[in-house]
C-alpha cells in the first residue's frame, strides 16, 4: 500500500509582486488610485499614468512615504508617442514593464439619438484606442525582454459588466467595453506563446468620480434599488482579482474575464 507523506505542505499561494514593474493607467482618481496603492502595497515598482500630472505626483508622494516605490508620467493614452515615451520612463527608473493595468477609461451619459459624435469618438479613442496602445506597447516591450522564456509577462484590461449588460443611456461605454473583452481575448490567443497572459476584469456598478453625480439622482438610486443586494459594489472587491491576475499565480489563467459585480447582473 502506498503511504501517504507525512511531511507538511510547504506550498504557500502568495500575491506578492515583489521583483514586478508594473505600468498602470488611468491612475490618478477612482479604481485607477485605489489599485496603483494596491499594487505598490504588493511589492511592485508602480509607474503612475494619466492626464492629471498633480494628481499623480501626490499619489507618488504618499506611495513614497508609505514605503513604496513609484513614479509619475503624465501620458495620454490615445497618443502612440505619449505611450511609448511613458515606457521609456519607466525603464530608466525601474527596468523593463512586465504588468500592464490598461485601466483609463471615460463615459458619455445619454440617450444615442442626442449623442454628439465628437462625445462616441472620444470615448472610443480613451476606452478602445487607449487600451489597444497601452497594452501593445507593453507586449512589444516584454516580448524584447524576454517575456517568452520567463512567462511572466501579465496584461490586465478593465472592461465592465455593461460589455453584456444592457445598460441604457451609456452605448457609446459599452461597445468599448464589449470591445476591450473581445480584443484581449486576441492579444491573449496572439501572445500565448510569448509567455505574455493578458485578461480583463469586468467591474460592477462602483461609485466612482465618473458616475458620482447619476447615483445621487432619484433615477440613480432606483437603479441600486434594481440590484439584487439593492447596493452598489466596493472598490476592495476588485483588490484580490487584480493582484491575482498581476501574480505569478495566474500563469495558467489568459483570455479570461473575471465578473466582480456583487451579483447586480444576475
Amino acid at each position: 500500500m502506498t503511504k501517504m507523506n507525512s511531511a507538511p505542505n510547504t506550498f504557500s499561494p502568495s500575491l506578492d509582486l515583489t521583483g514586478r514593474v508594473a505600468l498602470l493607467t488611468g491612475a490618478s482618481s477612482g479604481i485607477g488610485a485605489r489599485w496603483a496603492r494596491l499594487l505598490a502595497s504588493a511589492g511592485a515598482r508602480v509607474v503612475l499614468c494619466a492626464r492629471r500630472a498633480d494628481r499623480l505626483e501626490q499619489m507618488r508622494v504618499d506611495i513614497v512615504a508609505d514605503g513604496g516605490q513609484a513614479i509619475a508620467v503624465p501620458m495620454d493614452v490615445t497618443d502612440e508617442p505619449s505611450t511609448i515615451a511613458a515606457y521609456d520612463a519607466a525603464e530608466r527608473a525601474f527596468g523593463p514593464v512586465d504588468t500592464v493595468v490598461a485601466n483609463a477609461g471615460t463615459t458619455a451619459a445619454g440617450p444615442v439619438s442626442e449623442q454628439p459624435v465628437e462625445a462616441f469618438d472620444e470615448v472610443v479613442a480613451i476606452n478602445l484606442r487607449g487600451v489597444f496602445l497601452t497594452a501593445r506597447e507593453g507586449a512589444r516591450r516584454m516580448m524584447r525582454a524576454g517575456s517568452a522564456d520567463s512567462g511572466r509577462g501579465r496584461i490586465v484590461l478593465t472592461s465592465s459588466v455593461t460589455a453584456f449588460d444592457v445598460s441604457p443611456g451609456v452605448a457609446a461605454y459599452s461597445a468599448t467595453k464589449a470591445a476591450v473583452v473581445q480584443m484581449g481575448k486576441v492579444m491573449a490567443r496572439e501572445w500565448i506563446r510569448e509567455g505574455i497572459n493578458v485578461n480583463m476584469i469586468c467591474p460592477g456598478y462602483i461609485r466612482t468620480d465618473l458616475n458620482a453625480a447619476w447615483f445621487d439622482t432619484p433615477a440613480g438610486q432606483k437603479q441600486i434599488q434594481s440590484f439584487p443586494r439593492r447596493r452598489l459594489s466596493s472598490q476592495s472587491d476588485l483588490d484580490v482579482p487584480l493582484l491575482f491576475l498581476a501574480s505569478d499565480l495566474s500563469s495558467g489563467v489568459t483570455g479570461t474575464s473575471i465578473t466582480v459585480d456583487d451579483g447586480q447582473t444576475l
